[in-house]
C-alpha cells in the first residue's frame, strides 16, 4: 500500500442510494486476478448503453475523472455480494477516497484493505458535498487523515470522520497486514525472548 496523510481533490459525484458491487463491476469480469485491469471495467453498465455507445450524463463521463480522486456517494455504497475486485476497480480507475452516508460492511473491509479510504459522513454534510459540486464542479475537497477531517477548501466547512486506529496507523505508514507484522518483528523476537527466559 501507498502512505496516505492529505488528499486534496476535485470530486466525481454520483448521486444515488444502494450502489451494489454488481453495479461496481458486474460479475462477468470477477474471473480477472490482476487488479491493475479492473478499472477500465468500474460502472461500466452505467457508462455505455447497450448499444456500446458512451452514456455522457454518468458522472464518470461527464466529470473529468483525471483530477478527481475522491467519489461521492450516497447512502449503502458497496451493498449486495462480498467481492474484493469492486474496491479494486474503484482504485484503478485512480479514486483514492469515498464520501458517503453509510458503507456496506464487507465492501469497507475491502476497501481499507487495498489502500482505498472510505470516509462515513452524515447526511448533512454529504447534502453540502453534493450541492456544492453541482453548483462548482471544481470545488476542491480536503482529507486530513491524520486529523480525520473532510473539510470544503473554499468555504472551510468540515465534518470529523472516524477510522479505526489500525486501520489509520496501515494508512500513515503505507501497510497491509503483513507489512503491519513484519513492522512488529523485533517486538516479537523480543516477546519470544522473554517468553524463553520465563520459562527456562
Amino acid at each position: 500500500m501507498k502512505k496516505f496523510t492529505t488528499l486534496i481533490s476535485k470530486t466525481v459525484p454520483i448521486p444515488i442510494e444502494d450502489i451494489d458491487t454488481d453495479q461496481i463491476i458486474p460479475a462477468r469480469f470477477l474471473k480477472e486476478i490482476q487488479r491493475e485491469k479492473c478499472g477500465k471495467n468500474l460502472f461500466i453498465d452505467w457508462r455505455y448503453k447497450k448499444d456500446g455507445s458512451l452514456n455522457k450524463n454518468f458522472p464518470l463521463n461527464s466529470f473529468s475523472h483525471y483530477d478527481r480522486k475522491i467519489l461521492l456517494s450516497k447512502r449503502n455504497f458497496g451493498c449486495g455480494s462480498s467481492r474484493e475486485h469492486a474496491a479494486w476497480a474503484i482504485y484503478d480507475y485512480g479514486f483514492r477516497v469515498i464520501i458517503s452516508s453509510f458503507f456496506a460492511d464487507i465492501f469497507k473491509e475491502n476497501a481499507l484493505n487495498n489502500g482505498l479510504l472510505v470516509i462515513e459522513v452524515d447526511e448533512i454534510f454529504l447534502k453540502k458535498l453534493f450541492d456544492i459540486v453541482y453548483k462548482k464542479p471544481n470545488t476542491k475537497i480536503k482529507v486530513d487523515l491524520i486529523n480525520q477531517k473532510v473539510s470544503i477548501m473554499k468555504t472551510g466547512f468540515s465534518y470529523k470522520f472516524y477510522i479505526h486506529p489500525y486501520k489509520k496507523n496501515c494508512f500513515l505508514n503505507g501497510y497491509d497486514d503483513i507489512d503491519f507484522l513484519v513492522s512488529l518483528k523485533k517486538e516479537i523476537e523480543n516477546f519470544e525472548k522473554s517468553k524463553k527466559n520465563f520459562f527456562f
